[in-house]
């Protein structure tokens, strides 16, 4: 059986905080955490202005609602999500099934790299409409931080999808090579087949008793 299986033992180590903190995926998922929240909070605290003429609010990237309503919704679920993956990154050591392990790393690493490509285009629609907008109207610090952390947490994400595609590649060398269970194993030869009776057997005596009588008579009436 395997000893280890994508960076860790499969007998269910103990939670180390020292180490945990320390290791880089922690390290890059607490910053795009943080980075989520920089971005969302900004928008939703600062980010809807109104005219002094009227009374709606409308968002500062020139007034483009769906741009802010995006941003809004990708930091939510970025930061849901770094909370998520956190824990089971601190809960990984628990679990001793390899294939629940390499179902982690694919979710980590596929929702990772989709998150990567959807910053990047948040970061490219909010520095589109905000080059469009008229700066004297909008809060021009809050637009700019949340342009440039939309920038950071692409960076953050792509970095920790390939965090996640090395782990994977080396759950695969780990596990999925060289692995050979116990019970499909077929070096050892099949049994022979039944080939006869066994060695030292008689036939019984009584086979041979009836062979000397006369043949059939029929009962005297």
């Amino acid at each position: 059986m395997e000893s280890s299986a994508y960076g860790a033992s499969l007998a269910g180590g103990a939670f180390d905080f020292g180490s945990f903190i320390k290791r880089p995926q922690t390290i890059v998922r607490l910053f795009s955490w943080l980075f989520s929240i920089v971005v969302f909070a900004t928008i939703i605290s600062e980010g809807y202005i109104n005219a002094k003429v009227e009374e709606t609010t409308k968002c500062m990237f020139n007034e483009n609602d769906s741009a802010c309503s995006y941003g809004i919704g990708i930091g939510i679920l970025a930061f849901l999500a770094c909370v998520a993956f956190t824990v089971l990154d601190a809960y990984f050591p628990q679990i001793s099934n390899a294939n629940d392990r390499k179902y982690i790393v694919l979710a980590d690493l596929t929702f990772s790299g989709v998150w990567t490509f959807l910053w990047f285009v948040c970061f490219c629609v909010l520095a589109n409409q905000w080059s469009r907008t008229d700066h004297t109207a909008a809060p021009v610090d809050a637009a700019r931080a949340v342009v440039t952390f939309s920038f950071f947490s692409t960076a953050t994400w792509a970095l920790l999808t390939v965090l996640a595609f090395r782990r994977y590649r080396q759950g695969m060398d780990e596990v999925g090579l060289g692995y050979n269970d116990p019970a499909s194993d077929h070096t050892s030869p099949y049994p022979s087949a039944y080939s006869g009776a066994p060695e030292g057997y008689q036939q019984s005596p009584f086979a041979a008793s009836s062979t000397g009588q006369g043949g059939y008579q029929p009962p005297a009436y």
